[in-house]
């Protein structure tokens, strides 16, 4: 199987052959085409800085062709042992759920169905996820909005029977400035192998200072395919065993989130069994709080990575209001043989 990332313009679709091995994607910023894929396909309404386009189409492809449904609400397709999915629900639909709040209740339901689906898929092992919510930052029902999702995506992993902490799933979460609940997803029949880094603590082990129910995520996971390995680095930012550090400071908030990153990347070498991981060979999203801090936190990445990374900047909200910017990574190794 062999699955990788490409960056277009919404236009550029791929003819015919190649779309009928297209496993799913993202577009990214305003959507200014009206051109439908055939693919389950995340939104993400977040401005694009530092490009001369509104909007980027990602696509991950397959060697082989797909087969795709819709169940519950998630489109997904599934291209021998990975499945991609995408769900999108209104917050609105579940006011008055008992005493959860409505995005704690909308949550809990969308990994429900998620493990649902890979549970009758027979593809169990929930490898990425990225979760994109509004006001990440707000409050309401008397809890960070944040925290409220946490709760609910943390009931639903035990209640479906899967961990909570360990070899849990790479992920994000950004806030947009409007919109419903979105999450998109990658799994597989045999589990990814989850890194953590030594500079932080496990998100699943934070304190109760960061809310009544921890992050329910892994660092890093190397993900094994027919022949692949992929290294999906979760969203991470400028923090030191569980503190915000350089308050206020963009620059520094991204060297420090560079730092983590190339502190996971030594942590998954040491696991992978492809090629050596380096920061040049990685795909990277990073969300920027402040339109204003862009040209300092395009310097700070240029220090440390190459002319030629490929990188895309968004405008979006981090889940701790003293976050200025977070970046998550992807790479794809052959394996030797």
């Amino acid at each position: 199987m062999l699955a990788f990332l490409t960056r277009l313009s919404p236009g550029d679709l791929p003819d015919a052959g190649e779309a009928g091995c297209v496993l799913g994607g993202a577009v990214l910023g305003q959507l200014d085409s009206d051109v439908v894929p055939a693919w389950p396909e995340q939104r993400i309404f977040a401005p694009l800085e530092g490009s001369t386009a509104t909007s980027l189409r990602e696509i991950w492809h397959s060697a082989v062709p797909y087969t795709a449904g819709n169940s519950e609400g998630i489109a997904w397709s599934r291209a021998g042992g990975i499945l991609y999915g995408v769900i999108e629900l209104d917050e609105a639909a579940f006011s008055g759920v008992g005493e959860r709040s409505p995005l704690q209740a909308a949550s809990q339901e969308a990994y429900a169905r998620i493990f649902r689906l890979l549970d009758a898929q027979g593809l169990p092992q929930l490898w990425r996820v990225w979760n994109y919510f509004a006001d990440i930052n707000g409050e309401s029902h008397g809890l960070e909005r944040y925290r409220q999702f946490n709760i609910g995506r943390q009931d639903a992993f035990l209640a479906c029977a899967r961990r909570a902490t360990g070899n849990v799933p790479a992920a994000c979460a950004i806030g947009l400035a409007g919109g419903p609940l979105s999450i998109a997803f990658m799994a597989g029949e045999q589990p990814a192998t989850a890194i953590e880094n030594p500079r932080q603590v496990s998100a699943y082990d934070y304190p109760a200072d960061y809310g009544p129910r921890s992050p329910t995520f892994s660092r890093a996971v190397l993900a094994a395919l027919p022949g692949q390995e992929i290294l999906f680095v979760s969203g991470t930012a400028s923090i030191v065993g569980h503190r915000t550090v350089h308050a206020g400071d963009a620059a520094a908030q991204c060297r420090e989130g560079l730092a983590n990153i190339a502190a996971v990347v030594d942590a998954a070498n040491r696991q992978c069994r492809s090629a050596a991981y380096t920061l040049d060979d990685l795909s990277y999203r990073v969300y920027v709080r402040h339109v204003s801090d862009l040209g300092r936190v395009k310097e700070a990445l240029a220090e440390r990575l190459g002319a030629a990374t490929d990188i895309v900047c968004m405008l979006a909200d981090i889940c701790r209001a003293d976050l200025l910017l977070e970046i998550e990574a992807t790479a794809i190794h052959a394996l030797a043989g």
